[in-house]
């Protein structure tokens, strides 16, 4: 019995550490805030954990952001009141880190998108922000958002498509504004 226990701590370390990038990621961009997403990424591997034997076995990563979106969803849109207690220390559990070129934030803000698409991000709406996250930055299909969302597949594409306009929308001010685009040139 404990051996069974051991294998299965360590299946889910394997998978949660190379997905935690993107977990993390996902936490920062949905909460803007790095305490606030060190929370949400700690408490989704901690519920991940617990429920690792209700797992599938089909797409770790979609199943975690699935977590990391719900728990998004009901704790921080909600504003729940009162600390959070428990940790990864009180689970007996190792964190998961990166290595240094690929710690989350830094790829986030460094190497994958800029600052200026960041802001422009923020910007728009949450739940369409969560959409295109989803799908352009985490690149889950329509159906892992939807199910990440619990909303259709119709209300995902819908949010994606609003998003992205807004998006482009907010970009195209700043390249207009920046010099990069002329106004009423496409």
């Amino acid at each position: 019995m404990l051996f069974g226990r051991r294998d299965k701590k360590d299946a889910f370390e394997r998978q949660a550490e190379k997905v935690f990038p993107s977990v993390f990621g996902t936490a920062l961009r949905l909460t803007r805030s790095r305490e606030d997403a060190e929370d949400l990424a700690q408490e989704a591997i901690v519920r991940a954990y617990d429920a690792y034997d209700r797992f599938d076995g089909t797409n770790f990563k979609a199943w975690m952001l699935r977590i990391v979106t719900n728990l998004y969803i009901n704790r921080y849109r909600q504003r729940q009141r009162g600390p959070q207690l428990g940790s990864l220390d009180d689970e007996g559990m190792i964190e998961p880190m990166s290595i240094e070129s690929e710690i989350p934030d830094r790829v986030l803000f460094d190497n994958t998108v800029g600052a200026e698409i960041e802001e422009a991000l923020a910007k728009v709406p949450e739940d369409f922000r969560m959409a295109v996250i989803l799908s352009d930055i985490e690149d889950l299909s329509y159906q892992e958002i939807a199910d990440a969302m619990n909303v259709p597949i119709g209300t995902v594409r819908s949010r994606i498509a609003r998003g992205r306009s807004m998006l482009r929308k907010s970009l195209e001010e700043y390249a207009i504004r920046e010099g990069y685009l002329r106004e009423g040139v496409e």
